[in-house]
This record gives structure tokens, sequence and C-alpha cells, in this order.
């Protein structure tokens, strides 16, 4: 018990050091999962990611990610499987601001689908990072 007490300030040093260190996984919270754009390129450009906006037909329509499959979000726990067949390969769901994706991750996720991400933000994070928008 005096080693607790003469050393309160190393414990508390501690302490803080290691609360900074999960912050980061604590402050994602439901969005586990979620990419920044700039991750995203990455992970379209090294790891060959299928991208699949979950926007309706008119959304998608109006821009999306180049190459981007457009699968409605009501429509993905049929779809998905036909769109993406490899399991194990890099999917990042994309919407107009990251709520809806967030959602089909949760599909994603319950489809097989552990390599699935979040675009966070959507597309209104993918055009403030001026990146290329593709109109159908």
């Amino acid at each position: 018990m005096s080693f607790f007490i003469e050393n309160w300030i190393l414990i508390a040093v501690a302490f803080t050091a290691g609360a900074m260190l999960v912050w980061p996984a604590v402050s994602a919270g439901g969005r586990a999962g979620s990419l920044k754009a700039t991750e995203a390129v990455m992970l379209m450009n090294r790891d060959k990611a299928v991208v699949v906006d979950v926007c309706d037909a008119t959304e998608f329509a109006g821009g999306h990610v180049i190459g981007a499959k457009n699968v409605p979000l009501a429509d993905l726990e049929t779809k998905l499987p036909g769109t993406v067949k490899n399991k194990a390969t890099p999917v990042i769901l994309v919407c107009a601001t990251g709520a809806r994706s967030n959602r089909a991750l949760a599909i994603a996720k319950k489809l097989g689908y552990e390599n699935a991400h979040s675009l966070s933000g959507g597309m209104g994070a993918w055009k403030a990072a001026s990146l290329p928008v593709e109109k159908a």
C-alpha cells in the first residue's frame, strides 16, 4: 500500500498514458471499421478494394467514387454476395454522409465480409478531400 502512496504521480502518469492509447478505439465507438478518404484511396490502390455505394440510384447518378458499384442499402443483404464474391476482398461502403454506410457495415460484417470498411463522412468527406467524382 505504501508503494501506491509514495508513487502516486507515476501511477497517475501511467494511467493517463494508457487512457491516451485507448482513446482512439473508444472514440470510434460504433464506427469501428471506418476509414478517412485518404485511407480509402490507399486501400483501393494497394489492396484493390471494391467500393460499394449504398445510396439510391438517383444519388448515385449525381456523383460517386470512380469505379463504385451501386447497391442500395435496402438491397445490400441480398445483392452484396453477388457483387463482391470473395469475402476476403476489402470492401469500402460509401453513402452521402456516412450514416447509411455505417449501417451497411454491420450488414456486411454479418454476411462475413470481415475486411469491410465505411467511408467516414461519406461522399461529403470524399469531395472535401478534392478526390475525383464520377457522374452517371
